[in-house]
């Protein structure tokens, strides 16, 4: 690396780096930063707020040092902005467990090394699955991300831990056998909310998606209803089927809140986990989650023919190949297109007798094989 001026690793190997640094009253300042790239990052910062003529905000906070507690309210704050409430619950929640360990900590005491033990240690306790551990790391970056934009850090050590990878292929969905034991069981013991799973299953909605959804969005005449605030940013439209929208109508005789999905007290459901886990256990079936609904949801539209683009737009796709993993569950379809390379053979066996045969060559068919030919 080219030396750069105020940069310095003060002993030599230990990947540790500080900066030499004067402000804008003429004072210089010896600063640890930690990796290397922190500290190139942190000495830009420091001769910007030199240009401003401005103090460091975390030298003007030395004497009261910014809390994890007080990053992860602004980080909230920034999630209700930007993201709805639903959003913000769900890190909410997160912040909460992470808080019991962090929230009284010194922000810019806290390492890289300190998150990365602490989600391993909760990661095996709680089994988490790679996808859940990485929701908690973007928890941490996004806390430290909203502390540096309002000057009140400097470093985000949660930004250059790398995430664990998902196993995105995954598609785990009902069977007809297992929907209908699934949907006994709801039945019997959860009546109340056996709208709410019949809905998943035919809308394809993601969960924030669906428990946030209010009857302004649902269009019972024109059978369509409108997700404002999805996970793309974008407006999506959800045709509903005769199953879709005779639960829509009976849920609607039923609710005089704003929201469609109601408790069994009149409030919004927060969350499907208190009757839906136990549902499945007692149905007896493996390794299937709420999300699993949503893959239940393009799987059979697959399966039904219909075509991948019309099901990306269904499911809300920002890229084609997200739903191009569902593809192989149309073999019929698939059979279908690799059976119209037989037309361009000359030769082929038969089924039956395993005989090699010869065809004759059309004239159109002389002549576009002598086109292909290169010049």
């Amino acid at each position: 690396m080219a030396h750069i001026p105020g940069l310095v690793e003060r002993i030599p190997g230990s990947g540790v780096w500080w900066i030499r640094w004067t402000d804008h009253q003429g004072k210089r300042h010896l600063e640890k930063a930690g990796r290397c790239s922190d500290a190139i990052d942190l000495l830009d910062k420091r001769k910007r707020g030199k240009f401003l003529r401005r103090e460091p905000p975390e030298k003007l906070r030395a004497e009261a040092p910014v809390k994890f507690a007080e990053l992860a309210e602004d980080a909230l704050s920034h999630s209700r902005e930007q993201n709805g409430e639903r959003s913000t619950d769900e890190l909410a929640l997160k912040l909460k467990i992470i808080g019991e360990t962090f929230g009284k900590r010194p922000a810019e005491d806290i390492t890289k090394k300190d998150i990365q033990d602490w989600l391993g240690e909760q990661a095996e306790e709680r089994e988490w699955s790679p996808a859940t551990r990485n929701r908690y790391q973007a928890a941490f970056s996004l806390v430290f991300r909203v502390g540096i934009e309002n000057d009140k850090i400097a470093v985000n050590p949660a930004s250059k831990i790398k995430r664990k990878a998902e196993n995105n292929d995954r598609i785990r969905f009902l069977t007809p056998q297992e929907e209908e034991r699934l949907t006994a069981v709801i039945r019997e013991h959860w009546p109340h909310y056996l709208p709410v799973f019949i809905l998943s299953l035919h809308t394809g909605m993601r969960r924030s998606e669906q428990l946030s959804l209010k009857w302004t969005d649902v269009n019972l005449d024109s059978r369509i209803l409108t997700l404002w605030k999805t996970k793309s940013g974008k407006t999506r439209h959800i045709p509903l089927n005769s199953v879709a929208l005779a639960e829509f109508h009976a849920l609607r005789k039923q609710s005089p809140s704003p929201f469609v999905f109601l408790n069994t007290e009149g409030d919004p459901v927060r969350s499907p986990r208190d009757w839906f886990e136990p549902a499945v256990a007692k149905a007896g079936l493996a390794d299937y989650t709420w999300h699993c609904n949503r893959h239940t949801y393009a799987s059979r539209l697959v399966m039904s023919g219909v075509d991948i683009r019309t099901v990306a737009a269904l499911m809300g796709h920002s890229t084609i190949q997200m739903t191009m993993r569902y593809a192989h569950l149309a073999p019929e379809h698939n059979a279908a297109a690799v059976e119209r390379l037989v037309g361009f053979g000359v030769e082929k066996r038969t089924e039956s007798s395993g005989q090699l045969v010869t065809r004759s060559v059309t004239g159109h068919q002389r002549k576009s094989r002598k086109s292909m030919k290169p010049a």
